[in-house]
């Protein structure tokens, strides 16, 4: 079923039928496989009659979706095979779906799963892992512009920036999409806009407010309509991040923290101190933000990134020697920081003393294009490791955080764009 309902900027927030149809699934398990007792699911290429059957594997097999202009491609990401190459038209961008295993992909018109193959079933004190041929289901959420996603306490919410539209889903449900699509509930800001929703574990829903001109802040709201909270204190508002249960959303003069429903602010440094795109890690208090002084630049390359510690709603800012853009910002495992620069290098920052703490040489020197769409390096954690793709060389180097040096390096059929991986 799909129900559109309004936010209002006066108060009367939403209609009374989100009472009875907003129910926001408890936060369960991101694995979706059935046991092994159980017959191996299967899933269907879309056009394709017959099943493509799943193999039980010895262990997990991690895999990346990497996007390029003309499609995307699927590899493995221990040996650097293509697993698949699919062309797609226009300008692509990767999203995890949420559930550890299918990744949305962004495009014209909307946003499609794609099944990386690879996923574990959880069963407490072991797991099983199974593999099958990844592919592009026939799962198609419908987006005039296809923003921001946010997978968060079992719910995925996928903003429509050309409509204001919010769609938000069970990504379990994509384990089953041979019997059927995940149920979807539907929601419309009152004026569309660049925006992100969270649906959290009690079934609030969380949105950013603005329209076509500027952002303000954002609103939290009950599943009977009534307001939680609200803050119109974040002009610019973008991006969204996690610290523990604590979100974390960019202004042009600091950050928004959310905790339940208490809103705080946390100012930056500068009259205008923009922070527009975090890292956030589910165990550590801490997360790490980009950091842009310059309001009237049409490109501006900073070279500090900003570290707000949630716990104490404090902000410190890190000094680096090169600069980089937002596709360089990551998390390891531990919950230490990651910026690729410009120089090349990978750095891990040090969170709780907001210090670099280690180099990693990675790439050769490159330039921030000016086009934000344009293939630039990036960084993306999986598991232990971190894959760096240089667009230069059509190369994805692996990064060993442990070792913090560069163990591996796969060659790959196009320019990579953008990146997405599964722990498998």
């Amino acid at each position: 079923m799909r129900i559109i309902l309004m936010l209002i900027k006066s108060g009367a927030l939403l209609t009374l039928s989100m009472l009875a149809s907003l129910a926001l699934v408890a936060c369960g398990t991101e694995e979706s496989a059935r046991p092994s007792g159980e017959s191996s699911p299967t899933m269907t290429e879309p056009g394709a009659a017959d099943p493509v059957d799943a193999v039980e594997a010895d262990a997990p097999h991690p895999r990346l979706a990497v996007s390029y202009d003309g499609g995307v491609f699927v590899l493995d990401a221990e040996t650097g095979d293509v697993l698949l190459d699919e062309e797609r038209d226009g300008f692509l961008r990767l999203n995890p779906a949420g559930d550890g295993r299918h990744v949305l992909v962004a495009g014209a018109g909307g946003l499609t799963a794609l099944d990386t193959g690879a996923w574990t079933a959880d069963h407490g004190d072991h797991g099983h892992s199974w593999t099958a041929d990844p592919h592009l289901t026939s799962f198609t959420i419908e987006a005039e512009e296809p923003g921001h996603v946010v997978a968060h306490h079992g719910r995925t919410a996928v903003f429509d920036d050309g409509t204001g539209e919010i769609t938000a889903f069970d990504p379990a449900d994509l384990a089953t999409l041979a019997d059927g699509e995940p149920a979807l509930e539907t929601f419309r800001t009152e004026e569309a806009h660049h925006g992100v929703a969270v649906q959290d574990g009690h079934g609030n829903l969380v949105t950013t407010v603005g329209d076509h001109e500027s952002r303000s802040g954002i609103r939290v709201v009950t599943a009977a309509g009534a307001e939680l909270a609200s803050s119109d204190e974040c002009p610019g508002v973008h991006g969204e991040a996690f610290a523990g249960e604590v979100a974390l959303f960019g202004c042009e003069d600091g950050v928004l923290l959310l905790d339940g429903t208490k809103i705080t602010k946390v100012d930056s440094p500068d009259a205008y101190g923009r922070i527009g795109n975090q890292a956030g890690h589910e165990t550590s208090p801490f997360v790490l933000g980009d950091y842009k002084v310059d309001a009237d630049a049409e490109l501006e390359r900073p070279t500090r990134v900003s570290v707000i510690d949630t716990s104490k709603a404090s902000l410190r800012l890190v000094d680096l020697p090169a600069s980089y853009t937002f596709r360089s910002l990551g998390r390891t495992p531990d919950g230490d920081g990651l910026v690729l620069g410009t120089d090349g290098s990978l750095r891990v920052i040090d969170m709780a003393r907001a210090t670099v703490s280690a180099t990693i040489p990675v790439t050769a020197g490159w330039e921030e294009p000016t086009d934000w769409q344009q293939a630039r390096p990036l960084v993306q954690v999986v598991g232990d490791l971190a894959y760096v793709t240089e667009p230069a060389t059509k190369e994805i180097h692996v990064v060993d955080l442990a070792k913090r040096a560069v163990v591996d390096t796969f060659a790959v059929p196009h320019t990579p764009v953008e990146l997405s991986g599964v722990t498998g």
